[in-house]
């Protein structure tokens, strides 16, 4: 067991993460300011805190990814249950706030910088992390999701904290309006669940739109291709514009009608299908049949 885990005295408390004044008064204190470019809201519901906590589903001990610390108030969360953890902020006073909070603590670790840009110094010295989590920005959820599947990290669990329209595309079926080349990219390395819906007040400053917690579980039997980013880019070009059949978006691409037609075929796919009917699986498959013709 962790030592943190067997002592949450080892885990400091620096501001009370729960009081938005108090959050304040710190941040005024130490010249931070929220950058809006930078999708800053902090989690101040212990109750959410808590509940996301429970999705880690990890042992102490497990090596886990932090990704957008802010103040810190997931991160310790995560000391107290005794991981690992390795945490990515972009913001250099919020990182310096976080290795002063915690950077005594065993098994803590702190990357300065973009995560799409600093992971892989991770991934080099410690390995896949059992576990990647965080409270996302809004205008980067879906460039960091596509960094851990397409970076082959492809943690065995992780836990999302991301717009509500975020997680619709995510989790959204077939045949559905949230269905896009976004979501056969999740769920074709990760079985996807929106679990529960937290509301502006849930967080400091109160963005203008709800949030969802997502769990993603890594699949067993991942499409093939998953993660492949010529294979995301083929899903791309077949979602380019979502009235237009598969036909006209691939000819769009540059693909020859009669190739288009004969991979089809091959597919079991018909060409005049849109591309929101088409399962992850079947993307594959018709992936697959544009190779063996090229």
């Amino acid at each position: 067991m962790s030592p943190t885990a067997s002592n949450p005295d080892a885990v400091p408390l620096p501001v009370n993460y729960d009081a938005p004044s108090e959050l304040s008064a710190m941040l005024d204190g130490l010249g931070l300011g929220m950058r809006k470019k930078y999708g800053q809201n902090f989690l101040v519901s212990g109750r959410a805190r808590s509940r996301i906590a429970a999705l880690f589903g990890v042992e102490p001990g497990a090596r886990a990814w932090e990704i957008g610390p802010g103040a810190g108030a997931m991160t310790r969360e995560a000391l107290l249950l005794g991981l690992a953890l390795s945490a990515f902020e972009i913001d250099k006073g919020f990182a310096e706030f976080i290795r002063g909070a915690y950077g005594s603590v065993p098994g803590f670790r702190l990357y300065e910088g973009d995560f799409v840009k600093t992971w892989r110094a991770a991934f080099e010295a410690d390995g896949q992390p059992e576990l990647a989590f965080g409270n996302l920005p809004y205008n980067a959820a879906g460039a960091i999701i596509a960094a851990l599947i397409e970076g082959g990290v492809r943690p065995p669990r992780m836990v999302f904290t991301v717009q509500k329209e975020a997680a619709q595309r995510m989790c959204a079926a077939p045949s559905t309006k949230n269905y896009s080349a976004f979501s056969v990219l999740c769920q074709s390395a990760y079985a996807v669940k929106s679990v529960f819906d937290l509301s502006p007040g849930s967080f400091w400053p109160q963005p203008r739109v709800s949030s969802s917690v997502v769990t993603m579980e890594a699949r067993a039997d991942a499409v093939a291709h998953s993660g492949d980013k010529a294979f995301t880019g083929f899903t791309r070009a077949c979602f380019s514009s979502r009235r237009k059949t598969l036909r006209n978006n691939l000819k769009a691409a540059g693909r020859p009608e009669q190739q288009i037609a004969a991979a089809c075929e091959a597919a079991g796919v018909s060409p005049d299908a849109r591309a929101e009917t088409l399962t992850p699986e079947l993307f594959s498959e018709l992936y697959d049949a544009f190779g063996r013709l090229a």
